[in-house]
C-alpha cells in the first residue's frame, strides 16, 4: 500500500496532508526516513513525528463504516487537524473516530463544512472542488449596489493572489447582504472580492455545498450524512 494511503486510512489526516508530512521528513518506516511514493509492507512500522500510527487491517476496513458528517461551524473554530492549536475543529467536534475536514472555512466564517474519516473521499472532492457549487450568505459594512452585484458576478482580478475569479451568481438579499454561489475556492475569496470594492465582510455563512444544505443544524451542531446525500456527493464511487 502507498504510504500516503496507509496514513490516511488510520484517520490521522488526508492523503494530501500525508504527502506534506512525508515531504517535510516527519514520517519514517521502521526507523528510516522515506520519500513520496514509498510502499508500506506487511509488518512495517510507520511513525509520524516519532509516534507509531497503526493502519486498518483489510478485515477492519471492510466491516467498519466510515464517518461522514456535516457540521455547522461557528465563528472562532479553526479548520485544522493540528490538535495543539486552540479551537481546532477536531477537538470541537469530539468524535470518537479520527476525522478531518474536507476543505476549509476561515476562522472568522461560519456554516456548513464536511468532515470524514475517509481520506479517499477528501482527495476526490478537493480535486474536483472547482466544479462544485458552494453557496454563501454575506453581510458587508455598506449597502449592496447594483454595480457591486454586477461586478462580483462578472469576475474580479484579485491582486493579492494574482488571480481572476470565475463568473458566479450573486443576488442582493437585504440592504447590506447578498447571496453568492462559487465554483472555485481561492484563499479567502469572498473577503478579497469585497475588498476590491472597499467593503469589509461583517458576516460570512456557507449554507450549501453541492446538494447538501445546513438545514436545521444550529451553530456547533453536527449530524451524519444520509446514504442518499453520500451518493449525491460522490455518485460514481462506493463510499463505504
Amino acid at each position: 500500500m502507498r504510504l500516503n494511503k496507509y496514513i490516511s486510512e488510520t484517520g490521522l489526516c488526508s492523503r494530501r496532508e500525508a504527502d506534506a508530512l512525508i515531504a517535510a521528513g516527519r514520517v519514517t518506516i521502521n526507523g528510516r526516513p522515506i520519500e513520496l511514493g514509498t510502499q508500506v509492507g506487511e509488518g512495517d512500522e510507520v511513525h509520524v513525528d516519532g509516534k507509531l500510527v497503526a493502519g486498518r487491517t483489510r478485515e477492519a476496513a471492510h466491516v467498519t463504516r466510515r464517518v461522514y458528517i456535516a457540521l455547522n461551524k461557528p465563528v472562532g473554530i479553526t479548520c485544522t487537524t493540528e490538535r495543539h492549536i486552540a479551537g481546532n475543529i477536531i477537538d470541537f467536534v469530539g468524535h470518537r473516530e479520527r476525522i478531518f475536514p474536507i476543505g476549509r472555512l476561515d476562522k472568522d466564517s461560519e456554516g456548513l463544512i464536511l468532515l470524514t474519516s475517509n481520506g479517499d473521499i477528501v482527495n476526490e472532492i478537493l480535486r474536483s472542488e472547482n466544479e462544485h457549487e458552494k453557496e454563501y450568505i454575506v453581510t458587508i459594512d455598506r449597502p449592496v449596489s447594483s454595480a457591486f452585484v454586477a461586478g462580483m458576478s462578472a469576475g474580479l482580478y484579485l491582486p493579492g493572489l494574482d488571480a481572476t475569479t470565475k463568473p458566479c451568481t450573486v443576488s442582493k438579499l437585504g440592504s447590506n447582504s447578498f447571496r453568492i454561489v462559487l465554483t472555485q475556492g481561492l484563499n479567502r475569496q469572498i473577503r478579497r472580492m469585497c475588498e476590491v470594492y472597499g467593503c469589509k465582510v461583517r458576516r460570512l455563512q456557507r449554507v450549501r455545498i453541492i446538494g447538501l444544505t445546513l438545514g436545521s443544524l444550529r451553530p456547533g451542531q453536527w449530524r451524519d450524512l444520509s446514504d442518499a446525500e453520500l451518493h449525491g456527493l460522490l455518485p460514481q464511487r462506493t463510499i463505504w
